[in-house]
């Protein structure tokens, strides 16, 4: 008897423990660097990692940089080996806080937060404060936020040959739906 109530006390706790915190690994980041009347520069990140600590608002993404896709090989392999040096770099990574977070007051109407940290990207640290909506969908809660980024903040050099076709400010978009 002893055991199947340490059994279940051990079930309860681990429970418990688990709805401290929502996951998702397939979060997806879209950007766009794109210059009108030059060629379509953007991207998908379909294997971005995310992680909210539904206690404390806390919050943390990271992706590989390779998992970006262009619709064009050779696009993509300039941003892997030219821009970001994948090898080098190979992750980024945002960790931070949202703002007046309350797991109890995420329902089916979308409502904005503040969304505070700091990112990594090429090695380089940002602070950065950007918005996104947060609403629950079924069991889950989904968070949208597009914020730009801008690749001097990075030391992402831009070849002077291409400058004039590809924007330094990249609008970037998070679609998370976590569990």
């Amino acid at each position: 008897m002893k055991k199947i109530t340490l059994i279940v006390l051990l079930i309860i706790a681990i429970k418990s423990f688990a709805q401290d915190k929502m996951v998702t690994y397939g979060a997806i980041i879209h950007f766009e660097a794109s210059i009108p009347l030059f060629e379509e520069v953007k991207a998908s990140n379909e294997k971005t990692t995310c992680i909210l600590i539904t206690k404390t608002g806390q919050i943390a993404c990271w992706m590989n940089i390779k998992d970006f896709k262009f619709q064009r090989s050779l696009m993509e392999e300039h941003f892997n080996e030219n821009y970001m040096e994948s090898k080098r770099f190979p992750r980024a990574v945002f960790k931070g806080k949202i703002e007046k977070f309350d797991l109890k007051n995420i329902n089916s109407v979308p409502k904005q937060y503040q969304i505070n940290g700091k990112i990594t990207i090429h090695g380089k640290t940002k602070k950065i404060d950007i918005s996104g909506t947060l609403k629950k969908v079924d069991k889950r809660i989904e968070l949208i936020s597009e914020f730009p980024l801008n690749t001097d903040d990075f030391m992402i050099e831009i070849p002077f040959i291409v400058r004039s076709k590809i924007s330094k400010s990249v609008n970037t978009q998070l679609i998370c739906v976590l569990r």
